[in-house]
């Protein structure tokens, strides 16, 4: 396994931006997308790609929601 990946797959398990989560994700994209990537790689950085995606789409939900409860209180105060 190189160390680029497993950079990228400590990066999922720490503590993380949403953000920098949607640069490596990027990353990850243009990897897959070049010929250079051997097979077996190319299956850890599709896993490595689900998992980002997973946390930035809960993330985004709870935003979402918080967004909510606080235009929801705006209105009951107005």
């Amino acid at each position: 396994m190189s160390e680029q990946i497993k950079l990228g797959l400590n990066m999922t398990k720490k503590n993380k931006s949403f953000e920098k989560s949607i640069q490596r994700l990027e990353e990850i994209i243009q990897l897959l997308e070049s010929d250079d990537v051997p097979l077996e790689e190319i299956i850890t950085y599709y896993e490595e790609g689900v998992e980002i995606s997973k946390y930035c789409k809960n993330i985004l939900s709870d935003t979402e929601k918080n967004m909510k409860v606080i235009t929801n209180k705006m209105n009951d105060n107005v």
